[in-house]
């Protein structure tokens, strides 16, 4: 708990030659920034000294993840265990030191073409970077400490302590809204209600499992079998997580960041070309809902075929001596759940898409703007302390056991 406050205090802690109204008046017209935000728990809105956060590591965790299934050695040292967890986890490391540098750069250069940061000399630039930088190693081995001696994954536990943490100024900016007049308290009755309604479907849906019966069999004398052990292959409907979304915000936000780098351009045709990628993919027009939803529903299916194989499954199977009652094992058992992985990921990937597009259609409706009813805020928040209350509970069970022994 101590090491969670003092990654408040670090959050905080802001970068020198930043004007606070300019920031907070761009961060109003750039809401799609608001998601990055959530990755550094609240650094990148005050322009802390961990101006990035864990995004460098999440980041870097990702690239390492997809690189696994792709280069060879990388998914030798997947399947080593424990040994290769942990060099896959120094890699990425490493990797995370080049990405804060680049990240930072960009996300500087960017507040300083927007006017929230003054100009700068290569000694103040160098300052700021390696400040940030330091910041964002520093909330790694935090983040690390909690997930070896505490109880849950410390770099989830940091994210979502800095949502939470953004959700006081957000009521507080609403509460005095509908007291000057500004916002109406039915709107802000519907915004609440929809919220909870939004948190139960975000619940069930987190929790929602199907289970896939398998029958091991225990030993065999020529052709008899002497005995079955029966268990599960559980399957979730959002396999994903939130990592769907993630990617397609990347992407999303590329030709808006763009059009603005290029909007001052001195070719005609650039500054246009710069103007229409503004207008299109600014947040409040259709077209930007609509290529974020297609976004996430096509990685949702992208990215879980990456981390659930069918043919290494049924393969992992049929070498343990398992197989589904009624499938042939190999081929077909691998077929048969493709088709359940499949039917399962059609439900997920519409639930993200209509999660992460929930926030824009919310607040046209209500005209809420102080509040972002961000449902991939909501899905990161459930599925932390979903794991964390199964992490206390098998802390618990375990430590009742030993004083029964």
């Amino acid at each position: 708990m101590g090491l969670l406050a003092l990654t408040r205090v670090v959050s905080v802690v802001p970068l020198p030659g930043v004007s606070g109204q300019q920031l907070a008046n761009f961060f109003q017209a750039n809401q799609a920034l608001n998601l990055l935000n959530l990755f550094t728990g609240g650094g990148l809105m005050n322009i802390s000294i961990a101006l990035m956060g864990v995004g460098p590591y999440i980041t870097a965790s990702i690239i390492f993840q997809l690189l696994g299934y792709i280069i060879p050695s990388l998914e030798s040292l997947q399947k080593e265990g424990e040994i290769g967890r942990q060099k896959i986890n120094q890699y990425t490391r490493l990797a995370a030191v080049p990405l804060a540098i680049i990240q930072s750069f960009g996300t500087l250069t960017l507040l300083r073409n927007s006017g929230v940061i003054d100009s700068w000399n290569a000694s103040s630039l160098l300052l700021m970077l390696t400040v940030s930088t330091a910041g964002t190693l520093f909330l790694m081995w935090i983040g690390e400490l909690i997930s070896e001696y505490g109880i849950g994954n410390g770099m989830s536990l940091i994210i979502t302590i800095g949502i939470i943490a953004g959700f006081e100024n957000s009521f507080a900016q609403t509460t005095r809204n509908v007291t000057a007049g500004g916002t109406s308290s039915l709107n802000l009755i519907v915004f609440l209600a929809v919220a909870l309604i939004t948190l139960a479907v975000v619940v069930m849906v987190t929790e929602g499992v199907r289970n896939i019966p398998i029958t091991y069999a225990r030993s065999t004398r020529g052709r008899g079998m002497l005995g079955r052990v029966n268990s599960t292959l559980p399957v979730k409907i959002n396999s994903a997580g939130v990592i769907p979304i993630i990617f397609a915000i990347s992407l999303i936000l590329i030709p808006s960041i763009a059009g603005q780098f290029f909007q001052k351009s001195a070719t005609l045709w650039i500054a246009h070309t710069a103007q229409f990628l503004v207008t299109v993919f600014d947040q409040r027009h259709w077209f930007y809902s609509l290529a974020y939803f297609v976004l996430v529903f096509a990685f949702s299916y992208f990215y879980t075929f990456i981390i659930i194989k069918p043919e290494e499954m049924a393969e992992n199977l049929q070498r343990q001596g398992g197989f589904v009652p009624g499938i042939r094992p190999g081929n077909d058992t691998a077929y048969f759940i493709y088709n359940v992985v499949n039917r399962l990921t059609f439900p997920g990937a519409l639930f993200l898409g209509i999660i992460a597009i929930m926030p824009i259609a919310i607040q046209n409706m209500t005209k809420i703007q102080t509040i972002s009813l961000g449902g991939t805020s909501i899905l990161i928040v459930v599925s932390v302390v979903l794991d964390t209350i199964r992490q206390i509970e098998t802390q618990i069970a375990a430590r009742t056991y030993e004083h029964m022994a």
